[in-house]
């Protein structure tokens, strides 16, 4: 692989978009997309979430991300959440993070970040926990990324969403004299 691939990352609180969103920029960018390992991780799982399977998803999404990066033959590559979900959830429910996450956190890196805002409604779904408490995490999103020195931006809108982050992207490839 000679081209440097360029990695967008759509994140934030649960039930903010970040799936469709990013099946929809891989659609307009003509590209590929990664989809959030931990979503079949956890849907498989009979007992409550460990660290061991915290650590899991972690090297899941690890695998993925590379083997799309493999595949990926534009140079841009969208990927629906990134580990630091892992971080984020295992200091929420379990108190700690393993460290092999903390140890990839600053080597394994973003070219820019999508922060989805919180202001679209709730959609329940048996892989969500955190009902409520949207305003919580998008403050903790926010800390997360700029302890990693993270370019990102926060987009929000209700029916115009995937225009905003597209608009956002756009921009963000322009700076960087982006070509497919």
């Amino acid at each position: 692989m000679n081209k440097k691939i360029i990695k967008i990352a759509i994140v934030g609180p649960e039930s903010t978009g970040k799936s469709t969103v990013s099946k929809g920029l891989a659609q307009h960018y003509k590209t590929l997309w990664v989809p959030e390992y931990a979503r079949y991780y956890c849907a498989a799982l009979t007992a409550p979430c460990t660290l061991q399977d915290e650590l899991n998803m972690f090297y899941g999404q690890i695998a993925l991300e590379e083997a799309m990066e493999v595949a990926c033959h534009t140079g841009l590559l969208i990927c629906d959440t990134t580990f630091l979900t892992v971080k984020i959830w295992s200091d929420y429910q379990l108190g700690e993070t393993p460290q092999p996450v903390l140890d990839a956190l600053q080597s394994h890196k973003y070219d820019f970040y999508i922060l989805l805002k919180n202001d679209i409604p709730w959609e329940p779904d048996p892989l969500r926990d955190f009902e409520g408490l949207s305003d919580y995490f998008m403050d903790v999103w926010r800390k997360e990324l700029k302890a990693l020195h993270a370019n990102y931006v926060e987009v929000g809108g209700l029916n115009n969403r995937l225009q905003n982050v597209i608009y956002a992207i756009d921009a963000f490839l322009k700076k960087s004299q982006y070509t497919p």
